[in-house]
């Protein structure tokens, strides 16, 4: 099968290579701009203040454990697949996957780096105008 795909694209136009790297690239580009748009929409306003809890506070600790872990794996694969998408000549958004994995893994001063880029004066704004165009209250800092 991998074969058959490896002659199929060998036996493409330069034309046809350069479409489908093109159609590639928009494809990751949208999921991964939905994909950061869903995170913050849903983030809650309350987030980057002190004592903000995680979803999963509530529940058995067995639960939470497996639940850090497949976070972190799930994380831990996505900063892998954004390494290998900025390599050059590899269609895809490298950076918004390394950014969407590096939210979900869990490490000292994680949460002090995501306060420092969110309250950029260029950032926030614009975090909280998509914010209110799905009808979520502001994001509240610290």
């Amino acid at each position: 099968m991998i074969e058959e795909a490896v002659r199929s694209l060998g036996a493409m136009s330069w034309g046809q290579k350069a479409l489908l790297t093109l159609g590639v690239f928009s494809l990751t580009l949208a999921v991964s701009l939905g994909a950061v748009i869903a995170v913050l929409v849903k983030l809650p306003a309350t987030y980057f203040r002190d004592g903000n809890l995680s979803t999963s506070a509530g529940h058995h600790p067995i639960v939470r454990g497996i639940a850090a872990v497949l976070k972190n794996l799930v994380g831990a694969l996505l900063i892998l697949l954004g390494l290998f998408l900025s390599l050059p000549g590899i269609p895809g958004q490298g950076i918004l996957t390394i950014l969407i994995g590096v939210m979900l893994l869990n490490f000292p001063g994680k949460r002090r780096l995501e306060h420092w880029l969110v309250s950029r004066p260029r950032v926030l704004p614009v975090i909280n105008a998509l914010r209110a165009r799905f009808g979520k209250p502001p994001l509240l800092l610290a």
